[in-house]
């Protein structure tokens, strides 16, 4: 009796482990199936026709524009530049430079995701100098969404040099009418600034490996029951039947 409740707990103990584990690497590959589908919507996205201003402004949600390409002309309120600190670039910390765009012939301001600037560690209260052209002036990117937010200790700066961009904060800021996107502007580095954006990863290799992780605990555990439960104790009772010399 001892040893048939001790091969129900573990054969309990053995299901419950392989149903965890598998359900876990089936969440994975749904994870990755939804990650790919996201991706392909962002290709989709970026292959269409190039955003202007008149279309920007058209669009009820330009939420909806997000990841296409978009050409804009405008001119830069080089006042309100802000500096978002710890961010990096070839491995280096820094900032990102944003600067509103007042759009031509609107009332409506984009902010403008421009670069990439290093910062001065010996003086880490100054800014980086970068040149910001006056007058009318053209820029080329891609919509966005708000940069990702990194933990922030107190309350948010209002200062040139911020930890994170709040978008009510800027709105109150420029007293305008202001989109709820960004532009990240691309192309050759310029204007003090580096413009060597990291293409957009959503990591679904990750999500497959992990699933290969769980499905491998899974199988390995199955193995293992198969083995001392069953394999084992026959191979010992076929061994000791046989008749000694």
């Amino acid at each position: 009796m001892k040893a048939r409740t001790r091969l129900v707990l573990i054969t309990l103990a053995t299901v419950l482990g392989i149903a965890t584990t598998a359900s876990l690497g089936q969440w994975q590959l749904n994870r990755a199936a939804q990650k790919e589908s996201l991706q392909a919507s962002m290709d989709a996205q970026s292959s269409k026709h190039r955003v202007d201003a008149a279309l920007l402004l058209a669009t009820a949600d330009p939420t909806t524009l997000v990841h296409q390409h978009a050409l804009l002309r405008g001119q830069w309120l080089a006042d309100q530049t802000v500096y978002l600190d710890n961010r990096q670039m070839h491995a280096k910390v820094g900032f990102f430079a944003v600067t509103p765009l007042a759009l031509e012939g609107s009332g409506h301001v984009i902010l403008v995701q421009r670069g990439w600037v290093q910062r001065n560690f010996e003086e880490r209260d100054k800014v980086p100098a970068i040149e910001t052209p006056s007058g009318n002036v053209t820029v080329e990117g891609r919509i966005a969404p708000p940069p990702g937010k990194l933990f922030e200790l107190g309350t948010p700066s209002q200062g040139a040099i911020r930890q994170n961009l709040d978008l009510s904060q800027m709105q109150a800021q420029l007293q305008a009418h202001m989109l709820p996107v960004l532009l990240v502007q691309t192309g050759a580095p310029s204007e003090g600034l580096l413009r060597d954006w990291p293409a957009v990863n959503l990591g679904v290799e990750k999500h497959y490996g992990y699933a290969l992780q769980w499905f491998g605990m899974a199988t390995l555990m199955a193995l293992l029951y198969l083995w001392y439960q069953f394999l084992r104790p026959y191979f010992h009772r076929t061994k000791d039947s046989k008749p000694h010399a």
